[in-house]
């Protein structure tokens, strides 16, 4: 299994834009052949001092593929391609951990 972390950060006042992008992107990516999760995440309310929050332009995207080969058939994937284009002038940055399970 390959874990995704996809830190988007969007240029001030965009997030809300881009999440409306991303989530009607979403059913595309999850009819994807070994997609077991993919969603979106927003910092939680009220979690006290030991958070450490991305604030209120960041979201993350959390991402859960079969294998390394699913998940860049999905990098590759038209729809992505369309979202990326819908999305580009609205992103200050991006960052995208892959990751794989400690054993």
């Amino acid at each position: 299994m390959i874990h995704v972390l996809a830190i988007i950060t969007a240029k001030p006042g965009k997030r809300e834009e881009i999440l409306g992008h991303f989530r009607a992107n979403m059913p595309a990516v999850h009819a994807e052949e070994g997609c077991i999760e993919y969603g979106p995440a927003i910092d939680a309310e009220g979690m006290g001092k030991f958070q450490t929050p991305f604030g209120p332009d960041t979201f993350v995207v959390i991402e859960k593929w079969e294998s390394a080969e699913h998940l860049k058939a999905h990098a590759a994937a038209p729809h992505m391609a369309a979202y990326a284009a819908r999305t580009k002038d609205l992103i200050e940055s991006r960052v995208i951990h892959v990751l794989s399970p400690a054993a």
